[in-house]
């Protein structure tokens, strides 16, 4: 594994545990050597873990639209700061460059940019393990309503195997390192997404 995504907060959130698990799993990832994939900024959750990878001296690549360079405050001393020309670019550039992709506490750009790369290994457009770090309990609530999704018929049992959780980020890299995906049906090719 050459690097993984992660998905977080331009925020630190409201619970000091959200930037001790993101300077954990930035240690993780340097333990592993395995570079960081994100969204760019240098503030909040996202701009811990850069710190964290950069000053450790792991690859980080931050991948950030034209617009937001300045309201998500771009953070220019990564290894790699790639400005795209919109939200759609970077999550397909941020797929590509990614071996895993992982979610940690977030907002609504986080959710949908991790529903969304499940969404996609689900249609079979890829095979890379996704995974969410749920600190504090903070995806109790998705991770309820994904298992919900199962017993009232709308994602396939099979299909709920696609998202790895873990508490802690040294089992959850073990984890994703680990992973044998569920076998899904391709159903369009990615150009057609």
């Amino acid at each position: 594994m050459k690097r993984v995504c992660v998905f977080c907060g331009s925020s630190n959130g409201a619970r000091f545990a959200y930037a001790d698990a993101a300077r954990l799993l930035g240690q993780a990832l340097l333990t592993r050597k395995v570079g960081l994939v994100y969204g760019g900024g240098c503030v909040g959750l996202m701009g811990i873990i850069a710190d964290v990878v950069m000053e450790g001296g792991g690859e980080v690549i931050g991948v950030i639209p034209e617009a937001l360079v300045e309201r998500e405050l771009a953070h220019r001393t990564v290894s790699e700061l790639m400005i795209v020309r919109s939200m759609h670019e970077r999550k397909a550039k941020m797929a590509d460059l990614s071996d895993a992709f992982i979610a940690m506490p977030g907002g609504f750009g986080t959710f949908e940019e991790f529903c969304e790369i499940i969404t996609w290994a689900q249609l079979g457009l890829h095979r890379k393990p996704c995974a969410i770090l749920n600190v504090e309990g903070y995806y109790d609530p998705l991770l309820e309503l994904f298992d919900r999704a199962v017993v009232e018929g709308f994602v396939h049992h099979e299909n709920r195997r696609l998202v790895i959780q873990e508490t802690d980020s040294d089992r959850l890299l073990d984890s994703v390192v680990n992973y044998t995906p569920p076998r899904t049906e391709k159903w369009i090719d990615r150009d057609d997404s």
